[in-house]
């Protein structure tokens, strides 16, 4: 999917080579990079939140301290002064992309200020391995340890845990749970691990260890591939010797244990359970409890899985988070997850799980501060994908829920909004900074459709886009001489196309729609003049098809049979009778001189087979274009695609924008996520890529950012990068 290191090497070889001496008739000589490194201050557009909070934790020592982990957007530190969350991986750059999934947060109850992460966000054979961050200043300043395993922060099961833990006899011992590598050990405070004994041997498909948690001086550790009859909760209380606790549930319902809490003063142990680790797949689930003294289990499950609904639906589900009141005791709260039917809860008991309430039936729910939440529907869900749980242990009522796309809390257990100020992780696709109007921003995301940015200090007034309402977003395009109007693409239940005459504030629907639509919407294409549609389709399994082609604002479609399977397609920003497309599976830039009614192949012996790649245009110019390749750096051409020359200013070159042009310049501004040299980084030039200035720093990397990127033609300087997990970030000269 991706690398995790770029490597020089020599742009063409062999015939390919020999093709491109037609194509490419002289080199630009190797520009220096600008000595000056301009200042930038960096900010996020604000959405809020929009992914998976998948673990939330109060620390039990301080007041006001909590952290939050996502599943591909890093951790975070609640600052309870601003009201606001503080993201503590931002520094983690380009190469260590696969860090951004966090797999588990622990905290020293007797050491307020240290924190530790575990990361890794894939298992899979091609993800780089996990690693270990420790802090001794809650997150400001990181040492890391890499580790010789891999860890899922967005496997299936992500929501389950914690699995790191400090040890509740030494402060300078972890633990660490992996999902195939069986129990590690730490003894000198996360700076080196080893694999421990454990009784349960790992399954190469496997969950592994899906939470520790402390328990007195004992230390439980669930077990995700048990079959429903063997152990699946084990334990230690000497910190060497691990056994199966006696007389644990078994069954579907109590097959996988999702999460486990501790009431230190009833001495009761609280584990959720299911029959899949989640967050989708759950059927079936439990919840029981534990007194440690006496080894007696009881089953405490709110209601029991299966049934049907009112509408006659079934009423299918698990159980995930669970948290206890350290006020109260025997005051515990714990959640349903996968209950798509009902809707999921959260359920609470101040009598030790005899009896419950469902927090969901008297909820008030406020979405006013993120308006998306509503999702295109006239109220918000009270949540999805609900396995993180917490309970401050400073206010008994302050609870807070993460769910699939935000993190609610109460004060009262009644009102509800979301806390999440500070906290975004939307994967980004696509950006536009019109040229002109109220917003400066339209954004098409993964998950939550496109939005209209009319400010970048809160979250969108508007939420989605709806009419239709998307799911993710696949294409948006902007005609260049009638900003007005907007078409947007992607994955909806009820349509796959829209277009707006306002520049994205509202939307219709086109009249009719490809087959090829609904499974395989893909980018779409614009002319300056907004009077031609090009549409383009690629299949989730890698199947690529023809652009469809509109001239009357979506009401019908026809194939160009010419045009090239599967490419992006762009339009000229001055002529409108122009469209480009690049192929990558041949390296031909092909063209259009009749609207997009034929396509013919021009420039060969480019760069083919690069995973990543963009081609673009400069504002207001015609046929000047810009190939940027992930291994082979910057392309250019001014005469309609038919040479380029390539740039030796760069070496690497993921996706280009223009802006503003500098104050006597009379080009745009050039903006590319690149290399230049060894750093993978946000990059300016403001002389037509003769030199560049990395404009992010070291603490503002955001993993990979090679999506997009696009820049203010109205302000100069200002930049907007899209993140894997990140949401939009956006900088500006100091």
């Amino acid at each position: 999917m991706l690398t995790s290191r770029l490597s020089r090497r020599a742009v063409l070889a062999g015939t390919a080579a020999a093709a491109a001496l037609t194509t490419v008739p002289s080199l630009q000589g190797r520009a220096e990079a600008a000595s000056v490194t301009p200042t930038y201050r960096w900010r996020t557009a604000v959405i809020g939140g929009t992914g998976f909070v998948t673990g939330v934790l109060f620390h039990p020592s301080v007041r006001g301290l909590a952290y939050a982990r996502t599943d591909i957007g890093g951790a975070y530190r609640w600052d309870d002064r601003s009201a606001r969350w503080i993201p503590l991986n931002d520094d983690l750059g380009w190469d260590d992309w696969n860090l951004l999934g966090v797999e588990a947060v622990a905290v020293d109850p007797a050491h307020p200020n240290r924190v530790y992460l575990s990361l890794g966000t894939y298992a899979q054979p091609w993800a780089g391995n996990g690693a270990v961050l420790r802090s001794e200043d809650r997150g400001a300043t990181w040492a890391r340890t890499d580790l010789t395993v891999k860890l899922g922060g967005n496997e299936d099961g992500r929501g389950a845990g914690e699995r790191l833990l400090v040890d509740p006899r030494d402060s300078d011992t972890l633990w660490l749970g992996t999902r195939h590598d069986g129990l590690l050990k730490s003894t000198d405070r996360g700076a080196t691990w080893k694999a421990v004994s454990f009784p349960a041997t790992p399954s190469p498909s496997g969950q592994g260890i899906t939470l520790l948690v402390a328990a007195g001086r004992s230390v439980y550790a669930g077990w995700g591939d048990s079959d429903g009859t063997a152990a699946s909760l084990y334990r230690t209380a000497d910190g060497t010797t691990w056994e199966a606790v006696p007389a644990q549930p078994s069954g579907a319902a109590a097959k996988v244990p999702i999460r486990a809490a501790y009431d230190c003063h009833t001495r009761e142990l609280y584990v959720t359970y299911a029959n899949a680790p989640g967050p989708n797949g759950q059927s079936d689930g439990s919840v029981h409890k534990l007194a440690t003294a006496s080894g007696k289990w009881t089953d405490v499950t709110p209601a029991k899985p299966g049934g049907t609904t009112s509408d006659g639906s079934a009423d299918t589900f698990g159980y995930g988070g669970v948290a206890v009141d350290a006020r109260r005791p025997g005051t515990v709260v714990v959640s349903t997850n996968n209950r798509w039917a009902a809707v999921d809860t959260l359920y609470r008991s101040t009598n030790g799980g005899r009896t419950w309430t469902s927090l969901k039936d008297s909820a008030v729910l406020d979405v006013s501060e993120t308006p998306f939440l509503t999702f295109g529907a006239d109220a918000p869900k009270f949540g999805w994908w609900i396995q993180a749980v917490a309970v401050d242990p400073y206010d008994s009522e302050h609870v807070v829920y993460g769910t699939g796309a935000t993190l609610y809390g109460t004060r009262d257990l009644k009102h509800w909004a979301p806390q999440i100020r500070g906290l975004e992780e939307t994967s980004v696709r696509q950006l536009i900074s019109p040229p002109a109007g109220e917003a400066h921003l339209l954004s098409g995301l993964g998950d939550i459709g496109v939005m209209y940015h009319e400010r970048l200090t809160a979250s969108p007034s508007r939420g989605m886009a709806s009419n239709p309402v998307f799911g993710s977003a696949t294409g948006l395009a902007q005609a260049a001489a009638k900003p007005s109007y907007v078409v947007r693409t992607g994955f909806g239940d009820h349509g796959n196309g829209a277009f707006s005459n306002d520049g994205g504030k509202t939307w219709a629907p086109f009249a009719t729609q490809p087959a090829l639509a609904k499974d395989a919407p893909g980018p779409i294409a614009t002319n300056s003049d907004g009077s031609v549609l090009l549409w383009t389709f690629v299949h989730w399994d890698g199947t690529k098809y023809p652009a469809q082609r509109s001239t009357d604002n979506g009401a019908s479609w026809s194939e160009v049979s010419t045009y090239p399977k599967g490419a992006t397609p762009l339009a000229d920003p001055a002529d409108p009778t122009r469209f480009y497309a690049y192929d990558t599976d041949t390296g031909t830039l092909f063209a259009s001189t009749d609207s997009g009614l034929t396509f013919t192949g021009r420039a060969g012996g480019l760069p083919s087979g690069d995973s990543q790649f963009q081609l673009a245009a400069a504002p207001g110019r015609s046929g000047d274009l810009w190939l940027s390749t992930k291994t082979n750096g910057l392309y250019r051409s001014t005469d309609g695609g038919a040479t380029f020359i390539k740039l030796m200013s760069c070496w690497a070159s993921h996706t280009l924008a223009f802006g503003k042009a500098a104050k006597g310049a009379d080009y745009p501004a050039i903006y590319q996520v690149g290399a230049t040299e060894a750093i993978t980084g946000v990059y300016r030039s403001d002389d037509g890529a003769k030199t560049w200035v990395r404009v992010n720093d070291d603490q503002h990397q955001w993993g990979w950012i090679g999506a997009t990127i696009a820049a203010d033609p109205r302000l100069y300087g200002r930049v907007y990068v899209a993140t894997n997990g990140r949401g939009i970030q956006y900088g500006e000269p100091v």
